[in-house]
């Protein structure tokens, strides 16, 4: 007889399950009586004396009716429901799997397709942003032809070439005391410097002052009187270093950042107010004029001798710290260009040529467009819905006011195509100009391992309280794309203005090369050293091999000290001399 304990193996799906089963005798035939199986038991004996027991050696008798007893029933049901019960929970254990294996699945397929819709969000930014050197030479000749253009007062074109009346630039051997105001926001400077010629260049102090909201909104006269208040207060704290030559007034350079048709170098009417002020009794107005008539009401003895552009004092302080400055370059919220011109030149000058026979052009390059500028969905958008459209496109490309913007713009879409910040796109990302270019600067300038300061900012700014590592460095990525394409078209515009004044090339007679300086002012080519680099790095690229005698140079500060250098380069007593 075969053992009783002998496994069977029960293959269900990938499971294998041990059941044990007896190896059942051959059937007997059943019919017993009762009587014959108590006698049977009786003869077996239950006792544990061991009364009864069958002798060692001796064969027992089978039991009556082996497993198809009570008993033999009983284990037969206790084994046949477990081996149900044991399939039943390998069948579930198959069904788990599979729902698992399944979803298992599906994320892998919905992150594939995500990374998927990332990677083509990412290659088409990277094509729309793209400036092939041939594509910068290009938009530098546009730039060249937009310029002609502007200089014979063609009334199309984007660039106004406006003539700013400065034909004396410093030249380093002004001496005297001389003030300047600048006024271009919501707060203004007043600045003296005393200069001492090439010995003792300049000396100077300055003050900073906010505007009252209320003033922004008023008339005229009010805000007028308060910037002349502070400038009389200002003159009272003159100390030993400053001197006013016995009987000369004070002389002031005044920068006014707003669209003005100039009419000479000390006079000029308000075309319109912009930045926020919106004052009754101004427009059409000569604002030098109303300056003065407020200092005269404050019994301040002073006259304005020179009315300037932030871009063009730029220029003026740039050529007194360097003769071979040609251009300056504002790259901050805002951008623009002025540089000196030949006076024969231009073609829409009507006066008799000034006798330096220069001419400073504020180019107002902000508003330079064309079909070469590589212009994507994003720039398109962002002109569509802003305040101004169809104007300053080239601005809306290059300057700190806009990158920022670009970069959220993108960012976006990739939050809604690929989910980059998780399921749910962050509110704060749908916000306009939610993510400013000091913060888009802070984070592609991180150099942490994994990006730490990157996330904190988006944090920060979009409240998205736990990013992934790899969407940090697509932000990261993104935020090179846009800016590395703002300086490059930047360069490119510069380097236009070299082209136009035959600046760009190596003498082909075999004379010396001619140096040439650009002086660039503004928060973002100061501050965005990523920028800035790039700027240099593309004009030499640009240049070539005449990249060794131009040279780009930071001006501090510019407009403020160059309204004061303009005011003496063309004081009254310069003239008078």
């Amino acid at each position: 007889m075969a053992p009783i304990s002998l496994r069977r193996r029960v293959k269900l799906a990938s499971f294998v399950v041990l059941v044990p089963l007896p190896t059942l005798p051959g059937l007997r035939k059943q019919g017993k009586s009762r009587t014959e199986e108590r006698q049977r038991r009786t003869e077996v004996g239950s006792s544990c004396s061991g009364a009864g027991r069958p002798r060692f050696g001796s064969r027992p008798a089978p039991l009556s009716g082996g497993w198809f007893g009570r008993e033999g029933a009983m284990a037969k049901g206790a084994v046949v429901g477990t081996a149900v019960v044991v399939c039943a929970a390998a069948a579930a254990a198959v069904g788990v799997a599979v729902v698992v294996a399944r979803r298992r699945k599906r994320r892998r397929d919905a992150e594939a397709g995500r990374r998927k819709q990332a990677s083509d969000v990412i290659e088409e930014v990277e094509q729309a942003f793209a400036t092939p050197t041939p594509l910068l030479r290009g938009i530098a000749d546009a730039m060249v032809e937009e310029m002609e253009r502007g200089l014979r007062a063609d009334p199309h074109a984007p660039l106004k070439m406006l003539i700013s009346y400065v034909d004396n630039l410093p030249t380093g051997d002004e001496h005297g005391l001389f003030y300047a105001l600048d006024l271009g926001g919501t707060n203004f400077r007043v600045l003296r410097v005393q200069l001492g010629g090439k010995e003792k260049r300049v000396v100077q102090q300055y003050e900073e002052v906010a505007i009252p909201p209320h003033l922004m909104v008023g008339t005229s006269a009010e805000l007028f009187d308060f910037i002349a208040a502070e400038l009389e207060r200002f003159v009272g704290t003159e100390g030993d270093d400053f001197h006013l030559p016995e009987g000369r007034h004070r002389e002031l350079g005044f920068t006014f950042s707003f669209p003005v048709h100039q009419t000479s170098i000390s006079s000029g009417t308000l075309i319109k107010w912009t930045k926020g002020f919106c004052i009754n009794g101004t427009v059409g107005e000569d604002v030098v004029a109303e300056l003065s008539m407020a200092m005269e009401r404050q019994g301040l003895d002073m006259k304005v001798t020179a009315l300037v552009n932030d871009t063009v004092g730029t220029l003026a302080g740039g050529i007194y710290a360097d003769n071979d400055v040609v251009a300056a370059v504002i790259l901050g919220t805002g951008t623009n260009a002025a540089y000196v011109e030949h006076a024969t030149a231009i073609p829409k000058w009507n006066g008799p040529l000034p006798k330096s026979g220069n001419m400073v052009i504020n180019m107002e390059w902000g508003n330079f467009k064309s079909d070469k500028l590589p212009r994507s969905d994003y720039d398109i958008a962002l002109d569509f819905e802003s305040l101004n459209p169809s104007e300053q496109i080239y601005e809306k490309m290059i300057s700190g006011m806009y990158l920022g913007e670009i970069v959220r713009r993108i960012l976006l879409r990739l939050a809604h195509d690929a989910s980059l910040f998780g399921d749910v796109v962050p509110p704060k990302l749908e916000q306009l100009f939610v993510l400013r270019t000091p913060d888009m600067s802070a984070m592609h300038h991180d150099t942490s391992h994994d990006l730490k300061h990157l996330g904190a900012k988006l944090k920060d700014i979009l409240g998205v309280a736990d990013t992934s590592l790899e969407a940090r460095y697509i932000t990261l990525h993104v935020c090179d794309k846009v800016a590395e394409r703002g300086a490059r078209l930047a360069a490119a515009g510069i380097y236009g203005i070299l082209k136009k004044l035959g600046r760009d090339r190596v003498p082909s007679d075999g004379s010396p090369k001619q140096r040439t300086a650009v002086a660039i002012d503004g928060g973002l080519y100061e501050h965005y050293k990523k920028f800035s680099a790039c700027v240099e790095a593309t004009l030499a690229d640009l240049l070539g091999e005449a990249s060794s005698s131009v040279v780009v140079k930071m001006a501090n500060d510019g407009s403020g000290i160059g309204a004061a250098l303009l005011a003496a380069s063309h004081s009254q007593y310069t003239v008078e001399e």
